[in-house]
């Protein structure tokens, strides 16, 4: 599957971290993702109330201040996930940061808005209590490192640490910038991903203008319907989804189980437009072609694709155009943001690890609420239920607002 000497050797992923509206953990979500259940986690936030998008996928039933006692203090929201997703996959990698060398752990999260809604809630105390009783903490908790920070402080990781933000790619980018630190020899594990936790009227209500949200209040389990022809826009979730990446000589030598192995980054941009994605797909075909390429595999050997897939109606077009001009007929592709919802800058992490847990398990899972497949949608989407396939090498792309492409190509172990 590898041509000698065209591509790096591939950085072991060691551990994975999940958690999601469909999940606590990375197996909880693995098992309702490939359940074909109707989703389970869409609420209704007070915050939402009366907009045209008035839900959301939330992650719910998790006690944050009992998970990570006074820490939550100096976290927003969308850090407290990362730490949570953090620590599981520290431990799913049988790591002890007690012991490794901290000097040697990177930490990259990306996120697309980083704490606005901690932002949000003291922008309402300035205007109604006034500027005295706004928090001191404003500017430290709604930055875009706040994750990245707080993952460090609770691991103790003292190496190369970075927060992405590339709108809804930021996930991705985050892995693909951890990929190139580990080749390059800056550190010997990277604990990568995306996180988010968006509740803003504004950004509801300004995205809802652009008509790029679901406005099916009557059934918002059933609004999230990727390459169906009745979707009709995306539906926000919160999240992190963080891996642990492992030089291979690293992971080798401490004895590591490895779930899979992250072989090739790509990424682009349209320099089209600051909200659509450009019709012709040039943009995501050149980061799935490089991608492929920095992984040394052939376009035929992927068998899955975890697509961006986001319920818009031309997203969904010009990604899976796209797929088919590069892959052809061969990949077997879902979306699984029905049962996640579309975690903006945490989706490449969330998508990431489902995609090594798909060839970890070779079973795909199904595109969830996706009763009437769009007959324009060129390839070959799994839906009804999830797929045992045999899995080798497989895909997970992203697409994000500003154009921002990103792609990852992740091999069985």
């Amino acid at each position: 599957m590898r041509a000698a000497g065209t591509a790096a050797e591939p950085v072991a992923v060691t551990g994975i971290g999940l958690v999601t509206a469909a999940g606590h953990s990375a197996k909880e979500t693995w098992d309702e993702v490939t359940s074909a259940r109707a989703p389970r986690g869409v609420g209704r936030p007070e915050e939402l109330r009366d907009l045209p998008c008035d839900f959301m996928y939330t992650v719910d039933g998790l006690d944050m201040e009992a998970a990570l006692g006074r820490s939550t203090l100096l976290l927003d929201r969308f850090a407290q996930l990362a730490v949570v997703a953090a620590r599981e996959a520290v431990a799913d990698a049988r790591l002890d940061p007690g012991s490794w060398d901290a000097t040697r752990v990177a930490v990259v999260v990306g996120t697309a808005h980083g704490g606005l809604r901690y932002y949000d809630e003291q922008q309402a105390v300035l205007s109604g209590r006034g500027a005295r009783r706004v928090a001191p903490k404003v500017a430290p908790l709604s930055v875009n490192n706040n994750a990245a920070s707080g993952v460090c402080r609770d691991l103790g990781a003292r190496g190369p640490s970075l927060a992405v933000s590339t709108a809804c790619a930021s996930g991705t980018d985050a892995i693909g910038t951890a990929l190139g630190m580990l080749r390059a020899g800056r550190c010997d594990i990277a604990v990568a991903g995306g996180a988010e936790s968006l509740v803003s009227r504004l950004v509801f209500a300004s995205t809802s203008q652009m008509r790029a949200l679901s406005t099916r209040v009557d059934d918002p389990a059933g609004a999230c319907r990727p390459f169906d022809a009745d979707r009709d826009g995306f539906v926000v979730g919160e999240g992190a989804g963080l891996l642990v990446l492992e030089r291979a000589e690293h992971a080798r030598a401490r004895g590591a189980t490895v779930r899979a192995r992250l072989a090739g980054y790509g990424s682009s941009n349209d320099a089209f437009s600051p909200v659509a994605p450009d019709e012709s797909g040039a943009g995501i075909e050149l980061a799935l072609r490089s991608a492929l390429a920095d992984a040394g595999v052939a376009p035929a050997d992927i068998g899955h694709v975890n697509a961006h897939g986001t319920s818009t109606v031309l997203n969904d077009l010009v990604e899976s155009a796209a797929l088919h001009r590069v892959l052809g007929d061969g990949p077997l592709v879902t979306s699984t943001k029905a049962m996640t919802g579309h975690a903006l800058g945490a989706a490449g992490g969330i998508e990431a690890a489902l995609t090594a847990l798909a060839l970890e398990s070779r079973l795909v899972p199904p595109t969830v609420n996706l009763r009437r497949p769009d007959p324009r949608v060129p390839v070959q989407v799994v839906a009804g239920a999830a797929r045992p396939a045999r899995l080798d090498a497989a895909a997970s792309t992203s697409l994000g607002f500003g154009g921002h492409n990103a792609v990852l190509v992740l091999t069985r172990a």
